[in-house]
């Protein structure tokens, strides 16, 4: 398993985070913990990648500024 932070910028409220979550929440993941500003996301390697879950922040309307192992 991979764990990976995610800065983001442009969320300043619930709702941020709420269609972040939406857009994570179609992708094979163990497990998502969106917070204003931040994401941590827990996946396996061998079923998805680092740029499907920037893509999937993207397709929400937000724009991840950094990663860095959690």
């Amino acid at each position: 398993m991979t764990t990976k932070d995610f800065k983001i910028e442009g969320m300043s409220c619930h709702h941020c985070v709420m269609a972040i979550e939406k857009e994570l929440s179609k992708l094979e993941l163990e497990s998502k913990n969106v917070e204003i500003g931040k994401a941590k996301v827990v996946y396996d390697e061998n079923k998805i990648n680092e740029q499907s879950i920037i893509n999937a922040i993207e397709e929400a309307g937000y724009k991840v500024i950094g990663s860095n192992n959690g």
